[in-house]
């Protein structure tokens, strides 16, 4: 199967697209999380995303070669923990097609592969559905329940804390390509 996906280094390049699509996908966001939707909250975000304790990428579509989403590799912890934090967004008009389950796929990639992470946790609301549904397609599995865990919209929600490991990912991937 061919991908529909591919990732891309955040760059200002994108910068109109972006803004753009934070601006059309605002109501499907709210509660959920709130992108940069500034130029400035925008270039804030590119020079985060490229420290070494982060990673950013966006997730274009390989047929237009449009911005599907954003998943970002947060707060990256060498020494005896090896993890991260997984964030990630589809922008309204990609949503329900599939591309942030491939595009989270390749991201996992990279954080297994090329950063030589062990452990990748995502916090997601607990009445996230579709979110809760994508890492469970990818193999996360839940850990626990965490009150009032993150500020978001100006109010503390609480999360789920789901989570995978290296290994998990490598049988998991492994398993895939046997079936195809």
């Amino acid at each position: 199967m061919e991908p529909r996906v591919y990732l891309e280094r955040p760059s200002r390049r994108r910068r109109s697209e972006f803004l753009s699509l934070v601006h059309q996908s605002r109501r499907f966001h709210k509660g959920w999380v709130y992108p940069p939707a500034t130029e400035i909250a925008f270039s804030n975000y590119i020079k985060k995303y490229r420290k070494a304790s982060s990673r950013g990428f966006f997730v274009c579509i390989e047929e237009d070669r449009k911005l599907a989403g954003v998943a970002n590799l947060g707060e990256i912890v060498r020494g005896g923990l090896q993890g991260c934090y997984l964030g990630y967004y589809a922008f309204e008009p990609a949503a329900g097609h599939g591309y942030m389950t491939e595009g989270l796929s390749l991201v996992l990639d990279v954080a297994f592969g090329e950063l030589k992470l062990h452990r990748v946790e995502a916090n997601i609301q607990p009445a996230n559905t579709p979110s809760i549904e994508l890492v469970k397609r990818l193999g996360f599995r839940l850990e626990g329940y965490s009150p009032k865990y993150l500020k978001i919209g100006g109010r503390w929600r609480d999360h789920e804390r789901w989570a995978i490991l290296a290994e998990e990912w490598k049988k998991s991937r492994a398993r895939a390509r046997r079936r195809v």
